[in-house]
C-alpha cells in the first residue's frame, strides 16, 4: 500500500501528560491498536452480531468507537483527534466483520456441511482485504474528487473535533454508559422475568428505534400490521399455509419494495454523481491540503502498491472459493466483477444518503447467478458472500476515509489500521457465530421452515431469513414467489417515485419548513401516508412484537427531540449522532448484547 515513511516535519507535542507515549512512536500506535482492536472492536462486534441475530440489521460502531476512543486520546490535546480516528477505523473494521457472522448462521439453516474453522477465516479474510483495497481505490474519486458528504463520516469528524471539550466528552460518555447499564439490566430481566418475556421486551430493539426515530419506526410497525392482517388472504390464495408466519411471504414482497425503491434512488444517485463530478473542476478537487492526501506526518500513499494489493487479494479470493467450496471459476470471476461495481455504486449511495444497501447487493447477486444458470443454493451463498462482505468493508473504508480526509489524518496509516482490524475481525466473526449459536441453539433452527407458533420471540434473525429464503428459491422455485417480488417492486417503485416528486417540489419544501403545520404534515407523510419503502419493508422481515418495540423506541426518540429546547448554547451545536437519544440508544443495544453474551456464557459454563 505504501512506501517507507518520508521525512516530514516533526509533529507538535500536544500531550497533556508527559507519561503518554509520544505521537508517532511505536508505543503510541500500539496503544491505538490495542484499544481499537482488542477493546472497542470486539465490543462493537458483539453488539453488531447480536443485532443481526436478534433483529436482522446492525448499526455501525463508528460513533461509539469515536467517543470512547476520544477518552483514550484526550490526553493528546488537539492531536488526539487523529489517534481517535485510527482507533475508530480499526474498531469499525473488527465490528463490521463480526456482523458478517449472520452468513455462517445462514449456512447452518441451509444444512451446509460444517466448514473447517481455518478455511472460513481465510475466505472471509481474503474477501475483506480485497474489499478494503477496492474501497480505498475509489476514495480519490468519491471522497476527494467528488467530495461526497458521507453523513456518518462527517458526524464522526465533528464528534472527534468536539470531544476535545472535557465537559462534552463527559456528558457523551455518561449517556453511552448509562444506556449500556439499562440495556444490560433489561436484557437480563427479559430472560429471567416471566412477565417481560410475555411482552417480548427487547431493549436493543427499543434502542435501535431511539436511533432511527418515528419516521422509520412507525412505518415499520404499520408495515408489519398490514402484512399480519393480510395473512388470511395469503392463505386463501395459496401463498401461505396455515400456521406459517406471515413473513414467509412478506419478506419477498418487502425485498421487492426495497429493490423498487432502489431503482429510483440508484438512478438519482448516478445522475447526481455525474453532475457532481462535472461540477467540481479537477484542479479544484486536487487542491487540498497535503496532510489530507496523507503526505504529512506519516508515510506517503502509493497507487502501484495499492493496485498490487487489490490484484493479489482478488486472485486469493477466487482461489479460496474454488479450493474450499468447489465454486466454478466462472461464478467466482462474475461475483468478483460485481464487487467492483457495487463498491462504487454502494459507495456513492453511502456518500449521498448514508445508506449501504448490502442486502440488496446480495439479493441482486443471487438473481444474477440464477440468471446464468446457478441452481445450487450452497454455491450461491458462498459466491454471493463475496459481494456482501466486500460491499460492507468497502463502504466502511470510504466512510472512515471521509472522516480522515476532513481531519487531515494520514491515508496510509488509516488503511493499515483498517487492515489490522479486518485480520482480527475475520477470526472473531467465525468465533462469535459459533459462540452465539452454541449458547442459544434456537439460532440454528431454520425459521423459513418453521410454523408461526414456534417462531422464537427474541431471535428474529431477519437478515438470515432474507438470505436463506432467496437462496431456497433456486431449488424450490414457485411462480407466486416471483409474483410477490414483482408486486413489491411495483409498490416500492411507485411509492418512492411519488415521495421524490412531492418532497423535491419547491412549494412543498417551503410549506414543510414554514412552521408547525408544515412539520406535522411532513411527519404524517413520512410516517403514515406515504412512508419510505425502506422503512415499511422492515415489518415484512421480522415478527410483529419486534416491529412494535422498534416503533416504540422511534416514537419516544421523536417526542424527546421535538419537545427539547431548540436553542443550544453557543459553540455546542452537535451532530445528530451525538443527540441524547442516539447515544442512549447505542448504549441500550450494547448493553443488551453484553447481557445476552453473559447469559450465554453462563449457560455454557453450567454444562461443564
Amino acid at each position: 500500500m505504501s512506501s517507507s515513511a518520508d521525512s516530514a516535519p516533526a509533529l507538535p507535542d500536544t500531550r497533556r501528560w508527559a507519561w503518554l507515549p509520544p505521537v508517532g512512536s511505536a508505543a503510541y500506535y500500539a496503544l491505538l491498536a490495542v484499544v481499537g482492536m482488542l477493546l472497542l472492536g470486539p465490543l462493537g462486534g458483539i453488539t453488531a452480531a447480536f443485532m443481526n441475530f436478534s433483529i436482522g440489521f446492525y448499526v455501525g460502531g463508528q460513533v461509539l468507537a469515536g467517543i470512547l476512543g476520544s477518552v483514550v486520546t484526550y490526553g493528546y490535546g488537539s492531536e488526539g483527534k487523529h489517534g481517535a480516528n485510527y482507533i475508530q477505523t480499526a474498531a469499525a473494521s473488527v465490528a463490521g466483520m463480526m456482523a458478517m457472522s449472520t452468513l455462517i448462521q445462514a449456512m447452518v439453516w441451509m444444512g451446509m456441511p460444517a466448514v473447517p474453522f481455518w478455511q472460513m477465516v481465510i475466505y472471509m479474510l481474503c474477501i475483506g482485504m480485497m474489499g478494503a483495497g477496492i474501497g480505498m481505490l475509489y476514495t480519490p474519486i468519491l471522497v476527494e474528487r467528488m467530495q461526497l458528504t458521507f453523513p456518518s463520516g462527517l458526524a464522526v469528524a465533528n464528534i472527534l473535533r468536539a470531544l476535545t471539550d472535557p465537559v462534552l466528552l463527559r456528558q457523551s460518555v455518561s449517556r453511552l454508559f448509562g444506556g449500556m447499564a439499562v440495556g444490560a439490566i433489561g436484557g437480563w430481566a427479559s430472560a429471567k422475568v416471566a412477565v417481560l418475556g410475555v411482552v417480548e421486551l427487547s431493549t436493543s430493539t427499543f434502542g435501535a428505534g431511539l436511533i432511527v426515530g418515528a419516521r422509520v419506526g412507525i412505518p415499520a410497525l404499520t408495515g408489519g400490521l398490514l402484512f399480519w392482517a393480510l395473512t388470511p388472504y395469503f392463505i386463501g390464495i395459496g401463498w401461505l399455509q396455515p400456521d406459517e408466519p406471515f413473513r414467509k411471504i412478506a419478506f419477498l414482497i418487502a425485498l421487492g419494495m426495497i429493490l423498487g425503491a432502489a431503482l429510483i434512488d440508484l438512478a438519482l444517485i448516478l445522475w447526481r454523481a455525474v453532475h457532481r463530478l462535472r461540477a467540481v473542476p479537477a484542479a479544484e478537487a486536487a487542491h487540498v491540503p497535503a496532510e489530507q492526501l496523507g503526505r504529512a506526518g506519516g508515510p506517503r500513499a502509493s497507487m502501484p502498491r495499492l493496485l498490487a494489493w487489490v490484484g493479489v487479494w482478488t486472485l486469493a479470493t477466487i482461489a479460496a472459493g474454488m479450493s474450499f467450496f468447489d465454486e466454478p471459476l466462472g461464478y467466482m470471476v462474475l461475483v468478483v466483477g460485481l464487487v467492483y461495481v457495487f463498491a462504487l455504486v454502494n459507495g456513492i449511495s453511502v456518500g449521498l444518503t448514508d445508506q449501504n444497501p448490502i442486502s440488496s447487493a446480495f439479493v441482486v447477486t443471487v438473481l444474477i447467478l440464477a440468471g446464468v444458470g446457478l441452481k445450487d443454493p450452497l454455491l450461491g451463498l458462498m459466491a454471493a458472500m463475496v459481494v456482501f462482505v466486500s460491499s460492507s468493508v468497502a463502504g466502511d473504508m470510504q466512510q472512515d476515509r471521509s472522516t480522515g480526509w476532513r481531519l487531515g489524518s494520514n491515508r496510509t496509516l488509516q488503511f493499515r489500521f483498517q487492515v489490522a482490524g479486518l485480520l482480527l475481525g475475520a477470526v472473531l466473526a467465525v468465533l462469535v457465530a459459533q459462540l452465539f449459536m452454541t449458547a442459544y441453539p434456537v439460532l440454528k433452527l431454520d425459521q423459513t421452515a418453521m410454523p408461526a407458533s414456534e417462531a422464537p420471540a427474541q431471535w428474529t434473525s431477519a437478515m438470515t431469513y432474507k438470505f436463506v429464503g432467496v437462496l431456497r428459491s433456486l431449488t424450490e422455485p414457485k411462480a407466486f414467489q416471483t409474483t410477490a417480488i414483482l408486486v413489491g417492486v411495483g409498490i416500492g417503485f411507485v411509492s418512492e417515485l411519488l415521495r421524490k416528486l412531492i418532497k423535491q417540489h419547491a412549494g412543498y419544501q417551503r410549506f414543510a419548513r414554514s412552521g408547525r403545520k408544515g412539520f406535522v404534515a411532513d411527519f404524517c407523510l413520512d410516517a403514515l401516508l406515504l412512508p419510505s419503502p425502506y422503512a415499511s419493508s422492515f415489518g415484512g422481515f421480522v415478527n410483529l412484537p419486534t416491529s412494535a418495540w422498534f416503533a416504540a423506541g422511534g416514537i419516544a426518540s421523536s417526542l424527546i427531540n421535538s419537545l427539547r429546547p431548540r436553542a443550544e448554547p453557543a459553540g455546542k451545536d452537535l451532530p445528530e449522532d451525538m443527540s441524547s437519544t442516539s447515544l442512549v440508544g447505542g448504549g441500550l443495544i450494547a448493553g443488551d448484547a453484553l447481557a445476552a453474551l453473559g447469559l450465554g456464557l453462563a449457560g455454557l459454563a453450567a454444562l461443564f
